[in-house]
């Protein structure tokens, strides 16, 4: 397919040189990546080093705030502020409240809440000691302002509603018909997390008290939104035929709220037996959650086997990298359908930023032609990188678990377009791969470009032992494959290689 100007540029121009730390990727002042373009540069990140985090003017948005919300904090601090105060803003007041009532729960002071007077968004502002606890609030619930819609209040924008509840009803039309559903079955979300999030918290309204059922090893938060937010999870990170045997006798003695799980997950690319998973939760009376977001919806169809599946648009369906947001896709056939729709909709805010709906429309007009096109990409990068002597595991499910992706894989669909590495004698060779590697170097995947992270670095670098006791080595490097001309990509990687014995 054609490339755009923005992969054409990305990868002539491939943000990997020192230089480089901190640019936003794409050159956006809404882009969801910055370059951290060694391995040191990832280190120093996670330690908080200034000479990284100064550079820093974006980033993934549940971790890095943008620079437009840093503004609008600023402003709010200004209005609503004490000496020693910090402050975060919300796009509504409802999730304002949910972040009062978090940091109340977690730490000393005073905690108020705000309207903010402009665009319908509301602000929190707390002791700065307790700036930690409400920022992992916004990391893991995901319902922090979006960067568009602080700058809207920033500069006084009015509200876009009428043409954004036009874009909105595209968008789920759009899903909709990826799924082959009504498009009042979608639900849609500022960020992916906010859609599990609110889905978790959906689910204890029906089953009070129950802990969530997590079958593999996935994303990070999505983890940490069972164990932070309600009354736990129980986790079997193998995501095998033993955890598989484990998860049943626990439905037996212990009924859970629902079961969770990644096809694949991310980022070992694991492909857990859906069948299975949906007739245990069938026999045991709990919902079987699918997140689809590595694989993609034009690539796999789970819902028959979920009662509903999550997705990130922030991925595949946007594809450029500069807006977020996220999707439920309630099986309508599913015993749960009812109820879970009823307590969706009591615990639902409509939380997507007009703006920010406009971006994904537009993005995600080509989003299967692009998909398929990255998942040709990524299975011959991985077959490649499989063959290559330097190369100890490759992860892709092509490769490993190919049956069961297959059960689920539409006729004409790929395997996705993300995979990971882990590299003979690992410890000497990574960081030397990883700052030869001449690709773009960030967290996120599903761009229209190539994009390389040391995944276990950023997302459990203070939990390293324990990722690596779950099968995740903390050498691992994650691929999230774009549009790049095949050759020219693999050309790219075998030079990163050379010298590797």
């Amino acid at each position: 397919m054609k490339l755009d100007s923005t992969v054409t540029r990305l990868f002539t121009e491939p943000l990997c040189s020192p230089g480089d730390l901190g640019r936003p990727i794409p050159d956006s002042p809404h882009a969801v990546s910055a370059c951290l373009p060694t391995w040191r540069d990832n280190v120093s990140y996670e330690e908080g080093e200034a000479r990284v985090v100064e550079k820093l003017t974006t980033g993934y948005p549940r971790f890095v705030y943008n620079r437009f919300c840093r503004d609008l904090f600023a402003e709010c601090l200004r209005r609503f502020g004490s000496v020693g105060d910090s402050c975060l803003a919300f796009p509504s007041q409802h999730s304002a409240e949910q972040c009062a009532e978090f940091v109340r729960a977690k730490a000393d002071g005073p905690v108020q809440v705000h309207d903010i007077g402009k665009c319908g968004a509301w602000c929190v502002t707390f002791p700065q000691s307790a700036a930690a606890v409400a920022k992992s609030f916004w990391q893991h619930a995901g319902v922090g302002i979006s960067s568009r819609q602080a700058a809207a209040v920033l500069q006084d924008s009015p509200l876009i509603s009428s043409g954004g509840v036009a874009m909105k009803s595209t968008l789920r039309q759009r899903i909709a018909g990826t799924f082959g559903v009504a498009a009042k079955d979608v639900w849609l979300f500022p960020t992916g997390m906010s859609a599990f999030y609110t889905l978790h918290r959906a689910l204890l309204q029906l089953f009070p008290g129950r802990k969530l059922a997590q079958f593999g090893f996935p994303y990070v938060d999505s983890l940490k939104i069972a164990q932070v937010f309600g009354p736990g999870a129980h986790f079997f990170p193998r995501g095998d035929d033993a955890d598989l045997q484990a998860l049943g006798e626990l439905l037996s003695a212990d009924p859970v709220c629902g079961i969770a799980t990644e096809f694949p997950a991310n980022p070992l690319l694991t492909v857990p037996d859906l069948s299975r998973l949906s007739g245990m939760a069938r026999e045991h009376n709990c919902p079987l959650i699918v997140d689809d977001t590595v694989a993609g919806a034009w690539n796999v169809d789970v819902l028959p086997a979920a009662d509903v599946v999550w997705s990130s648009l922030t991925k595949y369906f946007s594809g450029r990298g500069d807006v977020t947001g996220g999707s439920l896709v309630v099986n309508r056939n599913s015993p749960f359908a009812g109820p879970l729709t009823d307590s969706l909709s009591q615990v639902y805010d409509d939380l997507l930023w007009d703006g920010d709906a406009a971006a994904l429309e537009l993005n995600s007009r080509d989003a299967a032609e692009r998909v398929a096109a990255i998942s040709r990409n990524a299975r011959a990068l991985a077959e490649f990188l499989n063959d290559h002597p330097a190369v100890q595991y490759v992860y892709y499910p092509s490769i490993g678990g190919r049956s069961a992706f297959d059960a689920y894989r539409r006729p004409q669909g790929g395997y996705g377009g993300l995979l990971s590495v882990v590299l003979r004698d690992a410890e000497q060779e990574t960081a030397k791969f990883y700052d030869r590697l001449r690709v773009c170097k960030g967290p996120n995947l599903g761009m229209n470009y190539t994009l390389a992270c040391p995944f276990t670095i950023l997302a459990h670098y203070t939990e390293l032992d324990f990722a690596e006791s779950c099968g995740v080595s903390r050498w691992l490097i994650r691929v999230a494959v774009g549009l790049e001309p095949i050759d020219d990509l693999i050309a790219r990687f075998r030079e990163a290689l050379a010298g590797i014995k």
